[in-house]
């Protein structure tokens, strides 16, 4: 794949603004470049624009290089400067699964790029050759979800390298909700395929989304051109520090993801009994996607007593459905014994 036939010609010729912390690295003992206060440290200093000691844990717990690793304010950073560099306004188009997250649709919107949308099956598995039916020579990017984001269930691998294969342009593969699923991430496929953006974040299993640190996982030539239009500081000082102290609680991160996956199994065991719930969605992720007789008005009947949850119903293929997230057992418990209250 030759990226640059990809870019869009204003981006490929922008000149990126250098910030201070561009032009040195390593350590230095006075610092005169920037026009920082010398007072109030550590937080008078600009962070490093590159994240360079995140990037380095990151890429011994993922098993990839720090070069391949983007960070961003959230995943949704990655997304959208995905719009701003490959996808002409007006002009180009992306294809994504419906349903699905939904800031695919809203970054479109912003970066005035139409995107088309195929359904899933009645199941929620996806086909490969149906989303290559919609793409044209203006297509720049497939968006996927996997696990999916609002259905919960892991997408099919082989029809995404099918994607992958035959498709010229970005498919960017978002695996917010991978660490519940018992498939593995495609990180393993990432020096194999040059056209994959893998989208991951610190949100979810790890339990910072207060922090909001997201990650893109591509090829340094994809890096490199994030690297490029991003904002200079992107991530905060105090971002980077929680970051790389909490990095080394991973064995806290795998008891909590051990846990949620019990009580996902357990808080559905409770919900299959009540009479008003017609269907339990099979969930790879955090959460439970219920379809339930009078969905709203069971909504507005937990948010009167405080539990929320989130309202699915007029959602495609979502109809009469309530998102429900795994919580702590105690959580988990006051929802079930305020819905017996409805039988």
């Amino acid at each position: 794949m030759d990226i640059n036939k990809l870019i869009r010609t204003n981006i490929k010729n922008l000149k990126p603004y250098s910030s201070a912390r561009d032009e040195y690295t390593g350590e230095a003992m006075v610092f005169l470049d920037a026009n920082e206060n010398p007072f109030n440290e550590p937080f008078n200093r600009y962070p490093d624009p590159l994240q360079r000691k995140v990037k380095e844990k990151i890429a011994a717990i993922k098993g990839c290089e720090s070069s391949q690793i983007f960070l961003g304010n959230g995943s949704d950073e990655p997304i959208d400067l995905l719009f701003r560099a490959f996808c002409d306004p007006g002009q180009d188009n992306i294809v994504t699964i419906d349903p699905t997250y939904g800031m695919y649709q809203v970054s479109a919107d912003i970066n005035d790029v139409e995107v088309r949308k195929v359904k899933l099956n009645p199941d929620y598995s996806f086909s490969a050759d149906a989303l290559l039916a919609q793409a044209d020579d203006k297509t720049k990017l497939i968006f996927i979800c996997s696990p999916n984001n609002p259905t919960g269930n892991l997408l099919s691998k082989s029809e995404t390298i099918k994607l992958l294969q035959r498709f010229s342009g970005l498919v960017i593969v978002d695996e917010a909700y991978i660490d519940f699923a018992p498939g593995a991430s495609l990180l393993a496929e990432l020096n194999q395929y040059e056209n994959l953006v893998i989208l991951q974040t610190f949100s979810k299993a790890w339990g910072m989304a207060g922090i909001r640190l997201g990650m893109a996982f591509a090829s340094p030539a994809i890096i490199q051109l994030f690297n490029k239009i991003k904002y200079p500081y992107n991530i905060n000082m105090l971002t980077q520090q929680k970051a790389l102290e909490l990095i080394e609680q991973e064995a806290d991160k795998n008891q909590w993801v051990e846990l949620l996956i019990n009580e996902r199994v357990q808080l559905a065991e409770n919900l299959k009994d009540f009479p008003f719930v017609e269907k339990i969605f099979p969930s790879d992720a955090n959460f439970l996607l219920v379809k339930m007789h009078d969905a709203r008005g069971i909504y507005d009947f937990l948010v009167e007593n405080g539990i929320i949850v989130r309202d699915r119903s007029k959602v495609v293929l979502c109809d009469d459905s309530l998102r429900i997230t795994v919580g702590k057992p105690e959580e988990n418990t006051i929802l079930i014994e305020k819905l017996k209250e409805l039988v």
